[in-house]
């Protein structure tokens, strides 16, 4: 999933990518909105909630949302930095960093639910920390696919979908329509997986609370392992013929 990049980077490498970690930003989202009532996946709305309350005067709201909008800008810097500096330098592959922060966090936060933790962490925290999570992600995700693949937030995801969707209609794309129903596959895909991990994240709140999140934490485990794994596979397997 994250082996290969630039020119090496195929269609189903960016397909492999984005439906395992929109399935994890899913989950993420609806565990951020059940647990502390926050959208933890995209900042679209807190730009508004922090307009509003400037207008009513209200500051020290107004300041909570302004860090939510940070703490997504400062995942995505975070994560964009560090590949740009690994990536010249062999110690380690540009995507484990950024990931292993990912899974800490999400750790972190699931953990703090344990009530036999002496663990004290406020709801501000919570969506501060999912924030920049999810800043990581998304950062890491862009750069990886070349901005083909986003797995945060759909708004811009339904406004491409719907374009493509409409040039199906005419003739003159014709050449064009392999790439543009691949295209338009790539983001259902996204939408479900989204959709999925809201679904299960959903369940599994009900059932364990933050935990869920460390097991999403085990799930992004095996998403660092899996280049690995899969080339140990078609080793053996070539082996065995």
């Amino acid at each position: 999933m994250f082996r290969h990049r630039g020119k090496n980077r195929t269609y189903f490498h960016n397909l492999k990518l984005a439906s395992a970690l929109s399935f994890v930003a899913g989950i993420v989202n609806i565990v951020g909105v059940l647990s502390v009532q926050v959208l933890t996946t995209n900042i679209t709305g807190h730009f508004a909630f922090f307009s509003e309350e400037i207008l009513l005067n209200h500051y020290s709201e107004a300041l909570t949302y302004l860090i939510f909008i940070l703490c997504f800008l400062g995942g995505a810097f975070c994560s964009s930095f560090m590949v740009e500096f690994s990536s010249g330098r062999k110690m380690f592959r540009p995507h484990f960093i950024p990931l292993v922060i990912e899974i800490l966090i999400l750790s972190f936060v699931g953990i703090a639910d344990d009530n036999t933790l002496d663990i004290v962490i406020s709801p501000n925290a919570v969506a501060g920390l999912l924030l920049f999570a999810m800043g990581v992600q998304n950062s890491l995700v862009t750069r990886v696919s070349q901005s083909v693949v986003r797995t945060t937030h759909l708004t811009g995801l339904f406004t491409d979908l719907g374009i493509e969707l409409s040039k199906l209609f005419f003739k003159e794309r014709e050449k064009e329509k392999k790439q543009l129903k691949k295209n338009i596959t790539l983001k259902l895909v996204i939408i479900a997986c989204f959709f999925s991990g809201c679904v299960t994240g959903g369940l599994g709140y009900r059932i364990i609370g933050l935990k869920v999140l460390v097991a999403t934490a085990g799930l992004l485990l095996c998403v660092i392992r899996y280049d690995k794994l899969l080339y140990r596979y078609y080793a053996i397997k070539r082996k065995l013929r």
